[in-house]
């Protein structure tokens, strides 16, 4: 049976060495790793007694909570698949991902009911066991999550090699991507995965015993899950978990519990450092603060630093975790950067041939190694689009520079191709960022009858400005190429975006009716 690569093992291991530890806060409530530990074998009694074994999927949909935890620990202890999903999501999104992993029991929080009833998951097969957390629910075939595991308090659950996780490349979890383009693909990611994800980040974080890591971002996603939680109970240190996000709690408990570890996306930076600064307290404690993506601009960064969040650049993705990563100096010195690989994997930029690219050339990222995801689940068409050659394609164009720094260009998706040349729509929102009226920028190539394709701009405006197409256009036009420059443009008030703020831009096109 796994030991040093299973999850829930470090808990029972931490369990051991240090019962009073604390593992978990959560709305003032403390929960040591002997409580953990114990919370993780109820909850795996409790779905053996259901019938779950292992490669039995239990999917979730929580917001953060304690029970999001136990039943990860507990799927991982029993072999069985955790399928955590988007809380955000329509029902029709919702059912296609239900009906995609087939799990054998789905466990919801009790304020997401509403939409739960609007699932058709009756006609299911196999058919799917129904639990809830929160106050008992008053449909009797609704499973009490926190009654019925309690039952079990004390017990453990019944493991052989063949009733429980036997070897690392076994399927920990299928976290399904966000889904900018088309269907969501459901990453299997393996128990190996996992460890040396948490090994990257250990690194990465210089994770200590004693660290206090704040969580605000979804556990749904891989970066609340494998960046945050994950790495954090792999070294014993303590998590404070937050519901959702608000910038004010964030500055509060920073103080209130001592944080020193922290991760946020862009967006949840430029909303911290808009709080008063009066009210934000003594962040003495915070020693990492972590983010990244395409939109951190170096305004961004400089605000984070006078604001006392000592940034460092992280880059991944849901079939890799952390893939690329810069220090606060790097992210400085290398204005635009995503840092270099992390230490256990093999990243490269490669052609379209597969060869590696010289610096400052534009090619693909590609990973090889442990922290690669096994397959896309039931999508073997897209598993073979995807890992090729025995590397995984992550579809991101980027550059490197003589240092061995990567700095993006785009997604290889997202490019698109006027008259013979290619444009990459990341670089050309980048300089758009730059105009003083514009809040937000997407742009997106269109079908053109003379260039083949054109670019197209969605623009939100900063509040009171006045701009028109040709001030966007004229703005471009001094600043890059004039193949570059958008050719239309399409003044919003918002952007579709996913849980993790990424702009839809399938759905954007789409409600604005070019295609």
């Amino acid at each position: 049976m796994i030991r040093s690569m299973n999850i829930a093992w470090w808990v029972q291991r931490w369990a051991d060495l240090h019962p009073k530890k604390c593992a978990v806060i959560f709305k003032d409530e403390k929960i040591t790793y002997f409580e953990l530990n114990d919370r993780a074998n109820r909850a795996s009694c409790w779905l053996q007694s259901l019938g779950i074994e292992k490669g039995d999927r239990v999917a979730t949909m929580l917001n953060n909570c304690p029970e999001f935890i136990e039943l990860f620990l507990a799927c991982a202890r029993l072999g069985a698949i955790f399928v955590p999903l988007n809380f955000r999501l329509a029902a029709t999104e919702l059912e296609y991902l239900l009906k995609n992993s087939r799990p054998r029991l789905f466990v919801f929080g009790q304020e997401f009911t509403d939409i739960v009833k609007k699932l058709d998951v009756e006609n299911t097969k196999p058919s799917v066991l129904l639990s809830s957390v929160g106050k008992k629910h008053a449909d009797a075939e609704i499973l009490d999550y926190i009654t019925a595991s309690a039952a079990f308090d004390n017990q453990k659950p019944f493991l052989t090699r063949s009733l429980g996780p036997a070897d690392p490349e076994e399927p920990q979890v299928i976290m399904y991507t966000s889904g900018t383009t088309g269907r969501p693909k459901g990453a299997v990611l393996s128990h190996r995965k996992t460890f040396f994800n948490c090994l990257n980040a250990d690194i990465f974080f210089k994770l200590h015993f004693d660290d206090i890591m704040l969580v605000i971002l979804p556990l749904f996603h891989s970066g609340g899950l494998f960046i945050q939680a994950a790495p954090t109970i792999y070294k014993g240190a303590t998590l404070v978990i937050h519901p959702r996000f608000d910038p004010v709690k964030v500055y509060q408990d920073i103080e209130r519990y001592r944080v020193s570890k922290f991760l946020g996306i862009p967006t949840v930076y430029r909303a911290l450092v808009k709080v008063d600064p009066q009210i934000r307290g003594d962040m003495s404690s915070l020693k990492v603060c972590a983010g990244g993506g395409e939109k951190t601009t170096p305004e961004l960064f400089e605000q984070c630093r006078e604001a006392g969040l000592a940034f460092r650049q992280v880059m991944g993705q849901t079939e890799t975790s952390i893939l690329l990563w810069a220090s606060e100096e790097d992210s400085f010195r290398k204005p635009g950067t995503v840092g270099r690989p992390v230490f256990h994997a093999e990243v490269n930029i490669v052609d379209k041939y597969g060869r590696a690219v010289q610096p400052g050339d534009v090619g693909e990222i590609v990973v090889r190694g442990s922290i690669m995801m096994k397959e896309y689940w039931q999508d073997p068409v897209r598993t073979e689009e995807t890992i090729r050659n025995g590397m995984l394609y992550t579809g991101d164009l980027a550059r490197m520079d003589a240092d061995g720094y990567y700095f993006l260009v785009d997604r290889a998706r997202d490019m698109y191709i006027t008259g013979g040349e290619n444009v990459y729509p990341a670089e050309v929102e980048r300089i758009l960022r730059e105009h003083s009226e514009i809040e937000d920028i997407a742009v997106v190539g269109v079908p053109d009858e003379r260039w083949g394709e054109v670019g197209q701009a969605f623009v939100i405006c900063q509040k009171g400005a006045d701009l028109c197409a040709e001030d966007i256009i004229g703005f471009c036009s001094k600043q890059m190429a004039k193949f570059k420059c958008p050719k239309k443009v399409i003044f919003c008030e918002e952007f579709p975006r996913t849980s993790l703020g990424k702009v839809r831009k399938r759905e954007l096109i789409n409600n604005n009716q070019l295609i």
